[in-house]
């Protein structure tokens, strides 16, 4: 039986996109992850999650689908952030093909969450639903990888353009901060690459944004 793992990166970046990550494998090698080093995606530094990346496209198939900000601003002012990622889940499912898929929910309820995944999937999809499924399921673990490895790609992609300064992009990097208010100092426009509806916009703008993903509903 084929089976797929789904994760996201970039949930709660200040910059970049929010990537989905998706890992598919016959269940029978299902035991090669955990020699492969598949794990929460947070357990790992950099370098090693692009090793483990690198053993996981050997062993099974890799994919994405990355949400730039502007699509996250949108699901966010509709309060709809976790139907967006149901959504994004459900397609990469579809697009890899698999009998069942383990996913981790970024909804309070996972049930639902599931119920959600599943219907954008097709319908014809198991679709198990857990929280800290990155941290407990190696199958996911390994879907938290890729989508890690890809998001962190479009983040040096943006360095490359823009400068070091950018730092990792999210909220708690000072670095990342201060770059985004001097470049709204030099231009008041908001640039494509900065998510407006992130509270932290209410401190490098000094002016409350009219929705922040405090506020966003299942």
């Amino acid at each position: 039986m084929r089976v797929v793992g789904v994760d996201e990166a970039g949930r709660g970046s200040f910059v970049g996109p929010l990537v989905v990550g998706g890992f598919a494998i016959d269940d029978a090698r299902l035991d090669d992850l955990v020699s492969a080093g598949a794990k929460d995606s947070k357990l790992l530094t950099a370098e090693a999650r692009e090793t483990v990346y690198a053993r996981l496209a050997r062993l099974g198939d890799v994919d994405s689908v990355s949400l730039t900000p502007r699509i996250v601003d949108r699901a966010v002012e509709q309060g709809g952030l976790n139907r967006l990622e149901a959504h994004a889940f459900g397609r990469l499912i579809r697009r890899m093909g698999a009998e069942e898929a383990r996913v981790d929910a970024c909804d309070t309820n996972e049930h639902r969450f599931g119920q959600h995944v599943h219907a954008r999937a097709g319908g014809r999809t198991r679709v198990v639903a857990r929280h800290h499924a990155d941290r407990d399921d190696p199958l996911v673990g390994a879907a938290s990888i890729v989508a890690k490895v890809r998001r962190d790609r479009a983040i040096a992609r943006l360095r490359d353009r823009l400068g070091d300064g950018l730092g990792t992009g999210y909220p708690s990097d000072t670095r990342t901060v201060a770059f985004v208010r001097a470049q709204l100092a030099s231009c008041p426009e908001l640039p494509n690459w900065v998510r407006a509806s992130w509270a932290t916009m209410i401190r490098v703008k000094e002016v409350r944004p009219a929705v922040t993903l405090d506020g966003f509903g299942p």
